[in-house]
């Protein structure tokens, strides 16, 4: 009996220690902060927590459905339009962020009014750190905004980058210095209309901006501010030109040019 004694003690440490390491395992676990948690932002059903502003149209109004659930994902659609008639729209998801690392997948369709502007053809973007969408005035063509800009192929063989930057009353720095251009193109590849492309937004507040199409850096620049021109008709209060852009709101635009969005996901940084 004295020979097993101290085998049966080593036994009952052994077994106290490995239980105690899965209770603090579990423990870990559990204590995991938000910070570190992906927030889906749209549920594959419907657009609840999302509000829609379109240019001639008040805060609310989905003009024509022209945003929809289709097959879990949001469908920019024109079925019911007779004309464009400059209805530039977006879709705000209602909590406003700062610093975030955005994830969604995008592709386009074959529908294009075309009596929209030629340039959105197979062109749409995410608006990001924008005004409150009950700030837009009725007749306010676009959102005070930095866009993450997804283009497509046009033209066979014409090169044509996707995840670039637009900046409709704001400014950038790009390579240092405050860049005057309203675009800038981004360093990827050119994606065919139809092929989906993950595209993914990491902002650090009023400093660095990147963007991402599947997986690889394709543009970066810092310092966005409200400045520059484009967007018209706003409440002139709302553009104080080199007022830093902190945090703000995303919207999905609607430019006359079909296009599905899903798979959208937050993570505050």
């Amino acid at each position: 009996m004295r020979t097993t004694k101290p085998i049966f003690y080593l036994f009952v440490t052994l077994l106290y220690l490995f239980v105690a390491g899965c209770g603090q395992s579990n423990s870990n676990e559990a204590t995991e902060t938000p910070q570190d948690e992906w927030q889906v932002l749209f549920n594959g059903r419907d657009l609840e927590g999302w509000i829609p502003k379109f240019h001639h149209h008040e805060v609310g109004e989905n003009y024509a459905n022209t945003f929809r659930v289709v097959d879990e994902a949001i469908q920019v659609n024109y079925d019911d339009y007779d004309t464009f008639d400059e209805r530039y729209g977006h879709l705000f998801y209602e909590q406003p962020f700062s610093s975030f690392h955005l994830t969604f997948e995008y592709r386009f369709t074959d529908q294009w009014m075309e009596d929209a502007p030629s340039y959105t053809f197979r062109n749409s973007g995410v608006m990001f750190h924008s005004q409150a969408p009950e700030t837009i005035l009725k007749e306010q063509d676009w959102p005070i905004s930095v866009e993450y800009q997804m283009l497509a192929e046009e033209k066979p063989g014409v090169p044509r980058p996707s995840g670039n930057m637009c900046s409709p009353g704001t400014d950038v720095y790009f390579e240092g210095e405050l860049d005057p251009r309203h675009c800038i193109n981004s360093s990827s590849p050119t994606f065919a209309w139809d092929e989906w492309v993950r595209a993914d937004l990491i902002v650090y507040g009023d400093s660095l901006v990147i963007h991402q199409i599947n997986g690889e850096t394709v543009l970066k620049y810092t310092r966005p501010q409200v400045g520059g021109g484009v967007a018209n008709r706003y409440d002139p209060s709302l553009k104080i030109d080199g007022t830093p852009l902190t945090q703000g709101y995303i919207g999905l635009q609607a430019e006359g040019q079909g296009v599905e969005f899903r798979d959208l996901r937050i993570k505050k940084l």
